[in-house]
């Protein structure tokens, strides 16, 4: 019997923190919308208009086939849908903006990253904010870099000639993140990321991983900035939560 309670106990525990996490979610996502809109006036003309063309679209062919009923739904459904992706979107965009040019959003960018990503922050940087993350991954070793260019290409060079001791043929990849030449913008970072070849397994993802946090343990960067937020961050995971629904 005491069992039994324990585990009823337990159900309705975790039903509860599910109830919570959900509520908490919906408030997150309506906070969010209610900033957004306030900044985006496009939002609100966009969202409706995805819900009247879908539903639209849905009623005429609906008409033609004779099923409008049953089909009426559906474009409501996927206009839903697809007015959510906007929202998602929009917010993704505006946190970019706002997170752009400040010190630690390439790592705050990395941190959010979608997949199985192993991102350190701050391996290495200088009293002036420039920093040097690395992440590993399934193409190998990339070190991504922020600040200014001219010390972020020395801070590169110098990282890459460390872990290249210890990688053996891994391929080692530099990017250096910001609008000119040769830079990915942060906005792209992940997309640049996503499109390099998978050159490594998992295992020898986790082999790196250690190797490279003994070796980054016994040499930590100066004056580096640990990835702080930027501002409006916190809505990058609401544009996750939007897409998820």
């Amino acid at each position: 019997m005491a069992k039994a309670d324990a585990s009823k106990e337990a159900k309705a525990a975790a039903k509860a923190a599910r109830k919570q996490a959900s509520r908490e979610r919906r408030t997150q996502l309506w906070q969010a919308f209610q900033m957004q809109r306030k900044d985006d006036k496009l939002l609100l003309p966009l969202m409706i208009g995805a819900l009247l063309v879908s539903t639209a679209v849905f009623v005429v062919v609906g008409l033609i086939v004779g099923l409008v009923w049953f089909l009426l739904p559906l474009g409501i459904v996927l206009g839903v849908l697809i007015a959510f992706i906007i929202f998602g979107r929009r917010v993704q965009s505006s946190v970019f903006r706002k997170a752009e040019g400040q010190a630690g959003a390439a790592g705050w960018a990395l941190d959010n990253m979608r997949g199985r990503w192993r991102v350190k922050q701050a391996v290495t940087g200088t009293a002036h904010l420039d920093a040097v993350h690395r992440v590993i991954g399934k193409p190998g070793v990339i070190l991504v870099g922020e600040g200014a260019p001219a010390r972020v290409r020395q801070l590169l060079a110098q990282e890459k000639k460390k872990i290249a001791r210890v990688v053996g043929d891994t391929p080692i990849y530099d990017v250096v993140v910001g609008n000119d030449e040769g830079q990915v913008p942060l906005k792209r970072l992940e997309r640049h990321l996503n499109k390099l070849p998978n050159n490594i397994d998992g295992k020898r993802i986790d082999a790196l991983e250690g190797r490279l946090a003994a070796l980054g343990g016994r040499q930590a960067g100066p004056g580096v900035p640990k990835g702080p937020m930027p501002a409006g961050a916190k809505m990058r995971n609401v544009a996750r939560t939007a897409r998820r629904r």
